[in-house]
């Protein structure tokens, strides 16, 4: 059974669900999701000898949410992981995301492949950072209707 707590992490609050011990896997959810989607993996994990741990992403769940929009670029999001690793004395981790947490998990490797013993993404390959803002590029390629492109009206993604 996961133990939870949150741990102070690049000026926010941190949610995680571990067990386990051993070397640290961090397990990254998606969009619209929260450490729970990671539920099974936990005691797989631990069994197999690791310290799991599945986190709420900034702006999810019991994970502290800043208002501003600009505290939410991937960097930035990327940082709340090497802030978690250092919170918990951890030097490097396997990172493993699903969707919205893959494409962080993908960045953090680049940015920080110190920091990274190994990573995994499911459902989004790895894609350098655009060279443009990301939603102008996702509504000209795949038109108002994508998800993304239609959350960014005011009020759509407070009502999903």
């Amino acid at each position: 059974m996961p133990t939870h707590r949150t741990v102070a992490t690049n000026g926010i609050s941190m949610h995680l669900a571990e067990q386990g011990s051993g070397p640290p896997v961090i397990l990254c959810h998606g969009f619209p999701e929260l450490w729970y989607s990671w539920r099974h993996q936990l005691p797989a994990l631990a069994d197999a000898g690791f310290h799991a741990i599945a986190v709420d992403m900034r702006g999810y769940g019991d994970t502290s949410a800043p208002a501003e929009v600009q505290g939410y670029d991937i960097l930035t999001v990327c940082a709340d992981l090497t802030g978690l690793l250092d919170a918990l004395g951890h030097e490097r981790a396997v990172f493993v995301g699903h969707d919205w947490g893959a494409a962080v998990v993908w960045q953090l490797a680049v940015a920080h492949p110190e920091r990274v013993a190994a990573v995994a993404g499911l459902s989004v390959p790895f894609v350098p950072r655009a060279p443009a803002a990301p939603v102008a590029i996702m509504r000209r390629h795949l038109g108002e209707d994508f998800y993304i492109v239609w959350f960014q009206e005011p009020g759509v993604a407070d009502a999903a």
